[in-house]
């Protein structure tokens, strides 16, 4: 029988358009996250990163989290899930208070933080992150613990992380409808942000580029947190859709050639290097079926490439993701595994661009380390480090009105002025 779950055990979950997977690790005494079990299922009622069959989902997800559990040894009852699909908004706010030039206390910071979760406005979207940034002492400084300083007046950033309210409710009910309790709902993003990116490309600036299945995320990091968003309705499910229709094959049967034989870039020899390719329907299954080049292959590859690029180009614009700080981009997420993505992606958008992979866990199966997990690895790593987050106060389902006048851009102006 599988044991009772230990103090300090954390069961992520990440429920996408391709994959439902499940993560189990248990955070040692030294901080250090050790891997205990892993599971993983075909999503089979997931649309653009949207529940489109919750009996369809809720079957997947028990299924990954019993293979993980039965890895483990053990029952795991809390789960920490990624929020994935588009229409999240990241926005920045900053409230003060009157000090008089007293030492900073503690019930100084409680009462600023006080104020900034009054000041969160409750209409239109649900809050999934409202989590204090860095203080300000008069207007100047900026710390991350102002705890002991004079000041006359103390200030903090408020990062606020938003999303359409239906389709948050809808995962969290697909998940409770597994027998799980959520302990929180995280934005894919920011968990992503955790795996891959150090904390200096956060406080440089770097675009994190999450390639899933059906949906793309654009996230932009400066100052060391997330100050920007975009999702582009496209991802590497559409690739493998256009490999089918091409050339006339299953689903299946075009994942399997484009992880095998397909690329970003292509090489002479690929007009020499031939591909079989299995009939689509039953009647021709006892035939040979066709060949095509590796050219072929990479061509219709390449087109949908160049179409999803064209967008991540127009979204980065957007971001304000330009000039000095606009020059590292990052890819994950399934889509990244393609092979020769990071130096398409270079000259496509014209900057430096690496591949990130999960990072910091040990006893990481294999199969579970590469660019697609990256979202799985960030839920465990943003549940260790629990940080403060005023949710904890905001009543439950409260909606967040996302402020207009442009705070992303100011805070892109400001970190340009400070860095």
């Amino acid at each position: 029988m599988a044991k009772v779950a230990p103090e300090g055990l954390i069961t992520a979950l990440d429920i996408g358009s391709s994959k439902v997977s499940a993560m189990i690790a248990q955070k040692a005494d030294g901080g250090e996250l050790i891997v205990l079990g892993t599971g993983q299922r075909e999503s089979r009622g997931v649309k653009r990163g949207y529940i489109a069959d919750m009996g369809a989902t809720e079957a997947a997800v028990r299924e990954a989290v019993e293979q993980a559990e039965r890895i483990a040894g053990m029952n795991i009852e809390n789960v920490w899930v990624a929020f994935s699909a588009g229409g999240l908004v990241s926005d920045v706010a900053s409230v003060e208070v009157e000090l008089g030039g007293h030492r900073v206390e503690q019930g100084d910071i409680d009462a600023l933080l006080q104020a900034g979760r009054e000041s969160i406005d409750p209409a239109g979207r649900m809050v999934l992150h409202a989590q204090p940034t860095l203080y300000m002492l008069d207007r100047r400084t900026e710390v991350k613990n102002p705890l002991g300083l004079h000041a006359e007046t103390l200030g903090v950033h408020i990062h606020v992380v938003a999303a359409d309210g239906s389709p948050v409710r809808n995962l969290d009910l697909c998940v409770r409808s597994a027998h799980l309790n959520v302990k929180s709902i995280i934005g894919a993003p920011i968990a992503t942000g955790m795996a891959c990116l150090s904390d200096e490309e956060r406080e440089l600036g770097v675009a994190l580029v999450e390639l899933g299945a059906g949906i793309t995320n654009v996230s932009l990091f400066a100052g060391g947190m997330l100050v920007g968003l975009a999702s582009i309705p496209m991802g590497a499910a559409d690739i493998t859709d256009d490999i089918a229709s091409s050339f006339g094959t299953r689903r299946a049967q075009a994942e399997r050639m484009k992880c095998f034989h397909g690329s970003a870039n292509a090489s002479p020899r690929d007009n020499h290097d031939m591909i079989d390719v299995a009939p689509i329907s039953a009647e021709e299954e006892g035939g040979e079926g066709s060949r095509i080049t590796k050219a072929q292959l990479i061509a219709v590859i390449r087109q949908r490439l160049d179409h999803l690029m064209a967008e991540i180009r127009k979204a980065l614009t957007e971001l304000g993701f330009e000039g000095p700080v606009g020059r590292q981009v990052v890819l994950t997420g399934g889509g990244a595994e393609l092979k020769g993505i990071a130096d398409y992606a270079q000259v496509a958008l014209g900057r430096s661009v690496r591949v990130g992979r999960p990072r910091g866990l040990t006893a990481l199966p294999e199969a579970h380390s590469g660019p697609a997990f990256a979202t799985l690895a960030g839920l465990t790593h943003y549940a260790a480090a629990n940080p403060v987050d005023l949710r904890a106060i905001v009543p439950a389902g409260q909606l967040v009105h996302r402020p207009q006048g442009g705070w992303l851009a100011r805070m892109i102006r400001a970190f340009r002025t400070n860095y």
